[in-house]
């Protein structure tokens, strides 16, 4: 099992950029697969990026490739995502979640652990 807490959230005017960072806790974090995913008002909560228990292997949604990186450092048991050229569309609760599958998703119900979300909101 593995607890996980984000952090880095804010208020941001659009165009500018935030460094989301979601801390695990528990055995193995670098054998798991991290998703980032969001949830706006009125919206269902989506995929926003993943990345493979190796690093070797991301995915982005096609609404944010370009302007989002996801990257993981399994010594410090953190995922990263970072954001630039934020939009006001972008604002949301993100949140990051672990799978131990072999495979990279993007579903959000291949993920079993989730942490409690960070608030991003972009004014215009």
């Amino acid at each position: 099992q593995v607890q996980l807490v984000e952090s880095g959230g804010g208020l941001v005017q659009a165009g500018g950029s935030l460094r989301l960072s979601c801390a695990a806790r528990g055995r193995s974090f670098s054998s798991y697969n991290m998703g980032w995913f969001r949830h706006a008002p009125g919206k269902e909560r989506e995929f926003v990026a993943a990345i493979h228990w190796s690093g070797t292997i991301t995915n982005y949604a096609d609404s944010v490739k370009g302007r989002i990186t996801i990257s993981r450092d399994n010594a410090q048991n953190t995922v990263y995502l970072q954001m630039n050229s934020l939009k006001p569309e972008d604002t949301a609760i993100y949140y990051c979640a672990a799978d131990q599958s072999a495979r990279l998703f993007t579903a959000r119900n291949r993920y079993d652990y989730w942490g409690q979300g960070t608030q991003v909101t972009v004014s215009s």
